[in-house]
Order: C-alpha cells, then structure tokens, then sequence
C-alpha cells in the first residue's frame, strides 16, 4: 500500500512539474523559431546587397574602361584638331605667297599679250597681206635673203616661245589653284569634323562621369544597407544564443528537481517499504535517466537545426560578325583603326572599322568613305544583301558609312555610339542614307 502510494506521489510531483515548466519552455523555443525566421530573412537580404555591390564593382570597372577610352579619343581629338588647325594656317600661307605669284604670272602673261599684240598691229598696218614668203622672195642678194631668212626665223621661234610661255604659265597658276583650294577644302572639312566628335567624345565624358558619380553613391548606399543588415543579424544571433541557452538550463533545472524531489520522498520511507522504494527509486531513475537522454536528444535535434539554417555567308559573313566583340566596348575617333593600339582599344572612324572588319575576312579594301564608295559596284537599294557597304550624308557628302547587316539595319562606328548595329529606316540615319549601296 505504501509502495502504491509513493508511485502516486512521484508521479504527481512528476506531473506537477512538468505542467508548471513546459509554458516557459514552450514560448522560448517560439521565440527561439521567430528570430531565426527574422535572421534567415536578414541574411538573404544581406545576400542580395552583397550581389548588388558585385554587380555596382563590375558595371564601375566597365565604366572606367569605357572613361579611359573615351579620354584617349579626347586627347587624340585635341591633337588632332591642334594639327589640322596649323596645317590650315600653313595652308592660307602658302595660299596669300600663291596670290602673289598668280599676279607675277598674270603680269607677264599680259606682257607677253602686248608684245604680241603689237606685232599683230605693225603686220596690220604693213598692209596685212605680207607674208614671210614674201619677204624671202624680196631679198635683192644672196645675204640679204639670208639676213631675212634668219630675222624670220628669229621673229616665229619669238612668237612660239611666248606663246607656249603663256600657256605653261596658265596651266602651272591653274595646277597650283586647284590642289591648294583642294587642300584647303579638306582640312576645313576635316577641322569642322573633329570639332564636331570633339563635341560628342566632350558630351560622352560628361555622361560617364555622371554615371559613375551615380555609381559609387549606389555602392555605399549597398555598402551601408549590408553593415545595417550584418549588426541587426548579430544582435539576433545574440538573443538566439541566450534564448537556446535558457532553454537549456530550463530543461536541466527541471530534471535535477524532479531527481531531488524524487530522492527526497524515498528517504523518508521506513525500511519495509525500503525495497520497494528502491525499486521504484531504480524506476524513477531510469525514467529519469531515460528523460535525461530525450533532452539530449532534443537539444541535439535544436542544435542540428540551427547548424542547419546557417548554411551573312561566306567572308562577307564573317566581316559583319567581326565587329561584334566591340559594340558597347568602343568608342569612336577620328583617323582610329588604322593601327594595331587603335584595334586593341576599340577605337574606330567608320571608314577605318569598315576596312578593318573586311580585313578580318580576308579582303584589303580602302580606309576612307571617297575611295570606299568607288571600289566595288554600285547597286539598287532594292537589291541590297547583307555584307553591302551604305553610305551617308552627314557632315559631308558620303561623310559616313557602314555595313549592311539585314533587317534594315548597319553596323558601323557611330561618332554617338561607337561600334554598334542601327536601324537605318527609321530616325537620323535615315534621314541623311542617301540610296548608294556599294558591293565589294
């Protein structure tokens, strides 16, 4: 009866501790499960800022690429237009020395008008009708007709020479005319051409700079985001840790009273119901003992958990398709694509980009728009195939051009763009393609 009533007892006590702990237990294990919801939730954001500062780095590494680029061309441009701008100087130079000369010649071509002139006047007024037969004929001696033979003579080889003296001076003023005016007509072109990519490469800096000023301001905004991030999943992680270890020493409490309380009640027992105290004692403390290893293994099961959560065709083709690895990594330059340093860094004038994606298939054509419009064979627009070179009339006429890739559309080096494919019936292009095709 005693032995009855000491099972009794010990499984009130058991009861009766297990109702009282189990709440608090409960609502730490929920609060437990809550911040580590909340950090999972942290971490991921702190995931996604590390992927946007990655992503910021490599589209700034991109950018000073491309800022490095562009200075180049600017620097490039300034000689260039310093050059041109000399060159025009000497040009005009050599054009007032030209004036001079041109009136020096003049003069003596109207000397030499005069002196014809004149005799054309004494022959008039000689009656016009003799000849140099006739003067022959007159001689009344040998030695005077051989003086009149030698005074002829002299007077047409006279007449001949200054005749030819005045066309060689013509034709000499009109060759000096036309390849100095040729020459100035050029770099005037060539000087209001640079100014005009000066303008754009300018502009182009403008905007790099902008974007990258946008760009590092993005990437400390990320930066700030992630530090935020990373203090409020330590400061979780911290309270995770203390509310794991109440947990803990909750369990442990609660087993050790329910041990001394069992204890407790056997001492107290007379030796009679000793034995069977002992061997409810023995019960008790394989329940217990078997209690002791589920908390161990709901401990470990917790940790486990939480170890858990932290865890064309042919050559023509392959001209077009040449020049693809440069769109948005090139930046145009005037007189670029000529030499091996201006492939490297992807800087190209059309005419240049034309000749070298050509070149890649295999062909040796012209590097200017002039000797580019006149190599191959001109063709109709409605019978235009993709590898056809187009031409533009921007600054000048024929001042642009490109390669026809279908669809409508070119691919060329774009003073706004640099390399890149367009559409050429629609927009600026085609209100300046002015309709001649050209197919090599």
């Amino acid at each position: 009866m005693l032995k009855k009533k000491l099972v009794i007892l010990n499984t009130t006590l058991l009861l009766g501790l297990g109702s009282f702990s189990i709440p608090a237990i409960n609502a730490n294990a929920e609060t437990s499960a809550s911040i580590s919801s909340q950090r999972t939730d942290i971490q991921d954001k702190i995931s996604d800022a590390e992927y946007k500062i990655i992503e910021a780095q490599e589209k700034l590494a991109d950018l000073n690429t491309q800022i490095n680029r562009v200075d180049k061309a600017v620097e490039e441009n300034k000689k260039q237009i310093k050059q041109t701008e000399e060159d025009i100087k000497t040009t005009k130079e050599e054009i007032a020395s030209l004036k001079k000369e041109i009136k020096d010649l003049q003069d003596r071509i109207e000397q030499r008008n005069e002196i014809l002139k004149e005799r054309a006047r004494t022959f008039q007024e000689n009656g016009g009708s003799v000849d140099y037969i006739d003067v022959l004929l007159g001689a009344a001696s040998f030695k005077e007709f051989v003086d009149r033979v030698g005074a002829v003579a002299t007077i047409m080889e006279a007449d001949k020479d200054l005749i030819e003296s005045n066309e060689a001076d013509k034709k000499d003023l009109e060759t000096k005319q036309t390849s100095v005016e040729d020459n100035l007509s050029s770099l005037t072109d060539m000087q209001l051409d640079l100014k005009e990519m000066q303008k754009q490469n300018l502009d182009k800096q403008a905007e790099n700079e902008k974007a990258k000023t946008d760009l590092v301001e993005k990437q400390q905004e990320n930066e700030a985001a992630k530090a935020k991030l990373e203090k409020d999943d330590s400061s979780l992680a911290a309270k995770e840790e203390e509310i794991k270890k109440q947990i803990k020493e909750k369990k442990e409490e609660n087993l050790n009273n329910l041990i001394s309380t069992t204890t407790q009640a056997t001492s107290n027992s007379n030796s009679e119901s000793a034995s069977s105290n002992d061997s409810s004692k023995k019960s008790s403390s394989s329940s217990s003992s078997s209690s002791s290893s589920s908390v161990k293994k709901s401990t470990s099961a917790v940790k486990s958990s939480s170890s858990s959560e932290q865890k064309a065709t042919g050559g023509k083709s392959a001209a077009i398709t040449a020049g693809y690895k440069y769109i948005g990594n090139s930046t145009y330059k005037f007189g670029g694509g000529r030499t091996a340093s201006d492939v490297a860094n992807g800087l190209f004038d059309c005419s240049g980009f034309v000749s070298w994606a050509y070149s890649q298939a295999g062909y040796s054509i012209p590097a200017s728009t002039d000797g580019l419009k006149n190599y191959g064979k001109q063709v109709s627009f409605s019978d235009i195939q993709p590898g056809d070179l187009v031409f533009f009339d921007t600054y000048k006429k024929d001042g642009h051009v490109g390669i026809y890739v279908g669809g409508g559309k070119f691919i060329g080096s774009q003073s706004s763009t640099g390399v890149a494919v367009v559409s050429m019936t629609s927009g600026y292009w085609k209100g300046v393609f002015n309709g001649r095709v050209v197919r090599l």
